[in-house]
């Protein structure tokens, strides 16, 4: 081995001799470098693995994290429900056949009222009596003619009878026969003339007295005694005829075409607990161009607790609907209208505007904007914001 054989033996080099004495030298740290390639490859290949591991460990802690910080919401699918049809509706009560009493003959002053508001009263009966001194005078005078006329009647038949009996005799002529028939027959009908001024009078002087023109319940008096009254005082009582009420319900022009003649109605008077059932007795044919409302007639049976002019409020039957049903925490509105919050397959918070039907003892009926298979927000839908993330519980879990 050479001198340069040895030197680079010391230094780690391969020496390498040949059969013809050429010494051949390989790199030792060849197979070393490859070596430390490897090591290095799988560090790198292991830090990616490591990388990768953390990256989806800290999504999946993400995802908790961001699950467990949604507020839970309690959520509804209320399915659809057949709902008897209820309308709901304000009116006044009114007298169902009003008859205004007033002054029918000449009028005068008043003498004496006999009745009260609020008393029963039968067909005819004296309700005021007007003073007639003068008008009664007037038929005495009357009276008396008619004994005049009745006495010039008299006298004139005794004429005529003999006149008749002379008359054969050849005293009397013809002539004088004729002339008193007519005679008589004049002085006649001048008691039927006087007969017929005296029952003028007669009907006159009975005008006088305001008298009720059927029965029924007295509902206003507008006239005291010693007041003066004439065909120009207007309505002085008020008569419900045989003391019928009912109530005009004011209804929506919509609601207006779903009712019929005949449905019933519970008719509840402001302030009173007492509810009263009655029967839609005539649906107005005309809608106010106004209000857009019409008016359904609603007839009830007297009850001292059904008072004229006071307000109340009607539920009206109006057939039956098939519809999903809403606790009324669930609706909500504002200037844009009524709406729910559904909660979509994402989780998040979807606004969904609703058209709503009546509000029974169960809940909102909802005529349109969803289907009943979504899930409602229950509660809380006033501190929510469309597209929130919730952790929505089904009512009742």
């Amino acid at each position: 081995m050479t001198y340069e054989s040895e030197i680079m033996a010391k230094k780690g080099e391969a020496v390498n001799v040949s059969l013809d004495g050429e010494t051949v030298i390989e790199e030792r740290g060849g197979r070393s470098r490859k070596r430390l390639y490897i090591v290095i490859a799988l560090i790198v290949l292991a830090a990616i693995v490591a990388a990768y591991l953390l990256l989806t460990a800290g999504a999946e802690e993400e995802a908790v994290d961001t699950g467990a910080q949604a507020p839970a919401i309690t959520v509804v699918s209320p399915g659809r429900t057949t709902v008897a049809g209820e309308i709901v509706a304000t009116g006044v009560l009114a007298a169902r056949r009003d008859a205004p009493v007033g002054v029918v003959g000449e009028g005068g002053r008043v003498v004496s009222i006999p009745v009260e508001a609020g008393d029963w009263v039968r067909q005819g009966q004296v309700l005021a009596v007007i003073d007639r001194s003068v008008q009664s005078q007037q038929a005495h005078a009357a009276s008396a003619q008619i004994q005049v006329a009745r006495a010039d009647a008299e006298l004139a038949q005794a004429n005529l009878d003999r006149a008749l009996q002379l008359v054969e005799r050849g005293f009397v002529s013809q002539a004088d026969v004729d002339r008193l028939t007519a005679t008589r027959d004049a002085a006649a009908a001048r008691v039927q003339v006087a007969r017929a001024q005296l029952d003028e009078l007669q009907a006159r002087n009975a005008r006088l007295n305001i008298v009720a023109p059927s029965a029924g319940l007295l509902l206003e008096r507008n006239v005291e005694v010693g007041a003066t009254v004439s065909a120009g005082s207007g309505p002085l009582f008020r008569l419900a005829r045989g003391g019928e009420i009912e109530m005009l319900a004011q209804v929506g022009e919509e609601q207006l075409t779903k009712l019929r003649a005949g449905v019933s109605a519970e008719v509840t008077p402001v302030g009173s607990d007492q509810t009263f059932t009655g029967q839609v007795w005539q649906v107005a044919p005309t809608i106010d161009a106004q209000n857009r409302q019409g008016t359904a007639r609603i007839a009830l049976s007297y009850d001292p607790a059904l008072r004229p002019g006071g307000f109340a409020t009607a539920r009206i039957l109006s057939g039956t609907t098939t519809a999903p049903l809403l606790p009324e925490s669930a609706v909500l509105s504002d200037d844009d209208g009524s709406f729910v919050y559904v909660v979509d397959a994402e989780n998040k918070v979807q606004r969904r505007p609703v058209r709503t039907g009546m509000v029974t003892s169960e809940g909102v009926v909802i005529e349109s904007g969803i289907t009943g298979n979504e899930k409602i927000v229950l509660r809380a839908g006033g501190f929510l914001t469309e597209g929130e993330t919730v952790n929505p519980r089904t009512a009742g879990q």
